[in-house]
């Protein structure tokens, strides 16, 4: 069984940074490609980043390019998304997802 559990979010003021964790078991973490999705109030999933099973390439939504780095340690089977510049429009539960499955999700919520 898929397990992804999120962490690492919480209030942050815009221009603010967070670093978010998804550590995942139950499948063959090294082997699989891992994204980060979101979902702001009152809107449908968003995708954020995507990572290839070894790191070797990464993609990222266009609002988000340049401001968040996705990441991975295949070793602690942990995903990451290293979050900076943060702006009220970044509010949303951000979910880690592999093998079709999503985590419980983690808030972020950037406001002044």
């Amino acid at each position: 069984e898929v397990q992804l559990v999120e962490s690492g979010g919480g209030l942050v003021q815009p221009g603010g940074s967070l670093r978010l964790s998804c550590a995942g078991s139950g499948f063959p973490f090294s082997a699989n490609a891992m994204s980060w999705v979101r979902q702001a109030p009152g809107k449908g999933v968003e995708w954020v980043s995507s990572i290839t099973s070894r790191g070797e390439s990464t993609s990222y939504l266009t609002s988000v390019k340049g401001r968040f780095t996705i990441s991975r340690d295949n070793a602690k089977n942990t995903l990451y998304l290293q979050m900076s510049n943060l702006k009220p429009d970044d509010t949303a539960v951000y979910y880690c997802e592999a093998l079709g499955s999503r985590g419980q999700g983690t808030q972020v919520t950037v406001s002044s």
